[in-house]
């Protein structure tokens, strides 16, 4: 199946959650998160503000305001801009989506120690397939950060298909657990 096929298809899936389902999955993922040894010492992390049915993090963006933590905010020519997550500072961006005001303060890639991925699909493999616009893949490569892929169960399918420039999560965090990317 080709991306945009793919990538439709797991869109349909997902706006077809119900929100108690979104509730109850986004809570398993903030609990097994919440218990991992790598979130809980890493100081700086990436995350995401839920959109369009996507998992929410916003419990561990409560629970631990003590961390770092660096939102993406869309900027022209397809690329992200990382600033600091200020709850009292967000705008709507005309896509729908909530990010960080454009004169909130930004955050140094280089501290960010761990980037929790929203996506569309997930594989085993760490494949990912988002919207379409490229921009996690031309933000990713910029990070020394360990990456998760943060999805419901129903957004891992067998196989995503990757281009070279696609980046690929170390780990998947679903509802059942966290699971290790083994590169083969």
């Amino acid at each position: 199946m080709d991306k945009e096929t793919l990538r439709q298809e797991m869109l349909a899936r997902r706006a077809a959650l119900t929100l108690a389902q979104v509730e109850a999955a986004s809570a398993a993922i903030c609990r097994q998160l919440d218990g991992w040894p790598v979130f809980r010492r890493a100081h700086s992390v990436l995350a995401y503000l839920a959109f369009q049915n996507e998992v929410s993090l916003q419990r561990l963006l409560d629970r631990y305001p003590e961390k770092v933590w660096a939102l993406p905010r869309v900027l022209l020519g397809g690329l992200l801009g990382v600033h600091r997550y200020q709850p009292d500072r967000l705008v709507r961006h005309p896509w729908g989506l909530l990010e960080p005001a454009a004169d909130s303060p930004q955050v140094v890639l280089e501290e960010i120690e761990l980037a929790l991925v929203p996506g569309v699909g997930f594989d085993p493999k760490g494949g990912r397939l988002g919207f379409g616009g490229g921009y996690y893949d031309r933000l990713l490569p910029r990070l020394d950060a360990v990456r998760v892929g943060v999805a419901h169960a129903e957004a891992v399918v067998p196989i995503v298909p990757r281009q070279e420039h696609d980046c690929r999560m170390d780990w998947l965090a679903l509802p059942s657990g966290l699971v290790l990317i083994e590169l083969q």
